[in-house]
């Protein structure tokens, strides 16, 4: 009798034991390839345990999904709504270290890149490239109205609100967490360097200044002008002078490809052309930069009212006083031009 209790208890320890090491194996081996091709696990907002299981699957990113499941339902990982996130998972990783990790919620961060773009659309559009948010989401919440209103933009202004740089977002981020982060960043960068002090002394409203600093980015390729551009349009504006700023004819016209300004751009008819209207558009042109924006701030003091592009250096202008001077420089630069056309016919 006592020999066939030994013997019971001994294949029940060679049960547990072996059940022991069936479960160990299944949390503790591992079950994340070793050649791991993609290490970039993205969980969308809202997805079930069953779509987890099935990105991982089909990135090749888990050995068994068998075992992921089981392991997952003892580390209580498995949930009606997962939480969602842009993950960097580590070849060789247990089913343990795996779950863990994802449970944690430790995303990896993107670098959103903010580069210049005409409309907001352009926004939206780039944004959309670095977080979950699409560019139609983004773009109604753009144009709600009610909602940017609260923050004092209008459609015409919004633009002002971003600021080109690369800011540092999570994937899951939504359209109301970026706009509200860009209204941090906006504040963060006119509260510095005495931005808020340089836009008052000039007369101008940060959202007037960006509008002012878009026409400077569109118009000049050469940081080195930009300042003297910047205190060129100031000029006009301050005589009640049209900007006359050919970006300002594109901008109304919606044709950003033009390589040369006609007679139909600058007779369009529309608030934002500045050969029809005096003073400033209704709101920026175009993303500015922040090498624009500080030019503006910054602009150089002289009594330049007039620019035409130098013949003998492409890419930057020459500055004139008066009418007469600008004339001569306007003849020298359509001569130059003439003969370009004539080399080209023949």
């Amino acid at each position: 009798m006592l020999k066939k209790l030994l013997w019971g208890i001994l294949a029940i320890g060679i049960i547990g034991g072996a059940f022991g090491y069936y479960k160990y194996v299944r949390i503790m081996s591992p079950n994340v390839p070793e050649r791991l091709e993609n290490n970039i696990v993205i969980i969308p907002t809202n997805s079930s345990f069953n779509d987890v299981v099935e990105i991982l699957n089909k990135n090749n990113q888990i050995i068994d999904t068998v075992s992921f499941r089981e392991v997952s339902e003892m580390m209580n990982y498995k949930k009606s709504i997962m939480r969602a996130g842009r993950y960097i998972i580590t070849p060789s990783w247990s089913n343990r270290s795996l779950i863990s990790h994802l449970r944690s919620g430790e995303q990896e961060t993107v670098n959103l890149v903010l580069t210049h773009g005409w409309l907001v659309s352009d926004v939206a559009s780039k944004a959309s490239r670095f977080i979950e948010s699409d560019s139609i989401d983004l773009m109604n919440l753009f144009q709600d109205k009610e909602y940017i209103t609260k923050f004092e933009y209008t459609p015409e202004t919004l633009m002002s609100l971003f600021i080109p740089n690369t800011y540092e977002f999570y994937w899951d981020t939504n359209e109301k967490e970026f706009f509200e982060r860009m209204i941090k960043e906006h504040s963060r960068f006119w509260n510095s360097g005495d931005r808020l002090a340089k836009a008052k002394k000039i007369g101008l409203t940060t959202q007037e200044v960006y509008t002012l600093a878009s026409i400077v980015e569109r118009e000049i390729s050469k940081d080195k002008e930009k300042k003297r551009v910047a205190g060129l349009y100031l000029n006009r504006i301050r005589i009640g002078m049209k900007l006359d700023a050919d970006p300002t004819a594109k901008f109304a016209t919606r044709d950003f490809k033009a390589t040369r300004v006609l007679y139909k751009h600058i007779r369009f008819d529309s608030p934002y052309n500045t050969y029809l209207h005096r003073g400033l558009p209704p709101g920026p042109i175009s993303m500015a930069s922040i090498t624009s924006i500080d030019a503006v701030l910054n602009s150089e003091e002289h009594n330049f009212y007039y620019m035409c592009v130098d013949p003998n250096n492409l890419g930057y202008h020459l500055f004139a006083e008066t009418i007469t001077e600008h004339n001569k420089n306007a003849k020298k630069y359509h001569r130059w031009l003439d003969n370009i056309q004539k080399k080209t016919k023949k």
